[in-house]
């Protein structure tokens, strides 16, 4: 899509590429001077000559093997073993760094929001929306902590042993996150992870990097040196060397399956690596042919096309049943067709796609399926331009396509019918993912045996409703291929950490030198204080 610099709203134009060149490492905001890679948006301005392209938003470091190595050795530095400032402080003094963090990283909503615009396609309210709901996202964490601590602060007695009981650190992170929530998503894993005590280096994603240069220092002027470590580069550059080391505890990782095992099989001792995993889904809706139609569509719009379709949690396929078939696909091409492509902005559902190559591969998907006797529902689906193919609604659709079998990630939407809703019901089974799954219907008697089915086959039904991740304090996991531990606010802090206790058999002399340790508050470990 193009735009040329006078329909700009002034407030959202880059007048300048910028020149980011600086990295965090060991509390410290060093300078590049090797090699820079160039950041492009797939919004098309004019150049020099008068012609469109890309816009070049600016340069980041592609930094080295030796960088991510730095940035490793700072890591370790810092967690020492357990015996670091970072690990042995007490919760209450980690709760103050991070809402430091939180006050520093409000004053920079308006450069990420822009950015957040250019550098990925998300348009204006969704990019404001990701930037305030990882500002509560980091608030909610702080007070789960708190509540989890509260939790803690008392003995237990069992057995004849007193124990007190927290949780603690694990070690050493590395933290990887998606492109298309590189705010929300990556500190979704990055914040929990440092709130408990570990050490963390983070790499941001290829697409919607330049946007994390502006919360550099924020992280340099909240937390100790070496807690978070902030490196730029290609993942092979910079992940590969770190995870061969052996030193990293923790792969917390947003992304695609193949990513996260290639970088376990780089770790030389995979039994002591702990995975935090959120990778690609195949989310399905099911319609019953008691649904209501008008709100099924509107669901399956925002399910299916919301940011393009890019999201894990997006509908990828839709099954109708046969009795319905016809009237759904009308209104729902209708509905599809009546969509604006614009720029973020201009506030439209349907934005430029950031990776280069994303029309491509949907017209490719698109292709395949019409060779094996798919056609376009839609009178508009599958027009491409530079930066994007416009929805294609696909039917009939079948296994043997590739848009069936594939995580598409991106505005294609395939369509099966079914009569027996046992087919949708073997399709799930069979899958290699198992996240979510929207039921359309209203017959409880049809209901109730499929959301019994239903939730062991994946991890979140969503009853005439599209998928998603919110609120955030539910539970975001997956089955199969989809997804290693829980991330939601309170289960996200368990997942990166592990419990530890003080125990002491119950007798006079034992019992008489905990109160002294209570009464002194020489320990950071033993503490029953209660953190308003």
């Amino acid at each position: 899509m193009k735009a040329t610099y006078s329909t700009i709203p002034k407030e959202y134009a880059i007048e300048n590429p910028i020149a980011h060149s600086t990295y965090l490492t060991g509390g410290q905001i060093n300078t590049w001077t090797g090699s820079i890679a160039e950041v492009y948006s797939s919004i098309q301005t004019e150049n020099k000559d008068g012609q469109y392209g890309p816009t070049l938003l600016g340069t980041v470091p592609d930094m080295d093997e030796a960088a991510a190595l730095e940035a490793l050795a700072a890591a370790d530095k810092a967690y020492d073993k357990g015996q670091g400032k970072w690990p042995t402080m007490k919760v209450a003094d980690r709760i103050a760094c991070m809402q430091r963090f939180v006050d520093f990283m409000k004053l920079e909503r308006e450069k990420v929001v822009k950015l957040l615009m250019w550098e990925i396609g998300k348009n204006l309210n969704d990019s404001q929306k990701e930037f305030d709901r990882t500002v509560d996202y980091i608030n909610d964490t702080i007070s789960a902590y708190k509540e989890i601590d509260r939790n803690s602060a008392k003995f237990h007695n069992e057995g004849g042993v007193n124990a007190h009981i927290r949780r603690g650190p694990i070690g050493i992170v590395l933290c990887l996150g998606p492109y298309n929530y590189p705010l929300n998503e990556t500190f979704c894993l990055l914040i929990p992870a440092i709130m408990m005590g570990n050490t963390a280096i983070f790499k941001p994603a290829k697409h919607g990097v330049l946007l994390i240069a502006p919360l550099l220092e924020a992280f340099q002027k909240s937390f100790p040196p070496g807690v978070v470590n902030i490196v730029f580069g290609r993942g092979r550059t910079i992940a590969s060397p770190i995870m061969k080391t052996g030193l990293v505890d923790v792969l917390a990782l947003i992304g695609h399956s193949s990513s996260a095992i290639s970088l376990q099989d780089l770790h030389p001792y995979k039994n002591r690596l702990r995975l935090v995993l959120g990778l690609e889904a195949k989310n399905p809706g099911i319609i019953l042919p008691d649904a209501d139609l008008d709100q099924t569509v509107a669901e399956c719009i925002s399910g299916t096309l919301s940011y393009n379709g890019q999201r894990c949690t997006a509908l990828k396929v839709l099954y109708v049943h046969e009795d319905i078939r016809e009237e759904f696909l009308e209104k729902f091409t209708k509905a599809v067709d009546a969509l604006h492509v614009g720029l973020p902005w201009e506030n439209t559902l349907l934005t430029p796609l950031p990776e280069p190559n994303k029309p491509t591969y949907i017209k490719d998907l698109i292709n395949d399926a019409i060779d094996k006797g798919a056609a376009i529902m839609n009178k508009r689906g599958g027009e491409v331009s530079e930066s994007y193919c416009f929805p294609a609604v696909l039917y009939p659709v079948s296994a043997d396509m590739k848009v069936y079998e594939e995580e598409q990630f991106g505005p294609v939407i395939p369509v099966l019918s079914f009569t027996d809703i046992q087919q949708p019901l073997d399709d799930m089974s069979s899958s290699s993912y198992g996240q979510q799954v929207s039921l359309f219907g209203k017959d409880v008697t049809k209901l109730a045996p499929l959301i019994d089915t239903l939730v062991n086959l994946v991890c979140r039904v969503n009853l005439n409703s599209s998928c998603q991740r919110g609120p955030d304090v539910y539970p975001f996991t997956g089955r199969k291929n989809s997804a290693v531990s829980t991330l939601s606010v309170h289960d996200a802090l368990r997942s990166f950490s592990i419990r530890t206790f003080l125990a002491s058999k119950d007798n006079e002399t034992n019992n008489a030198i905990l109160e002294r340790l209570m009464a002194s508050k020489k320990s950071k470990f033993i503490n029953t204080d209660y953190i308003l």
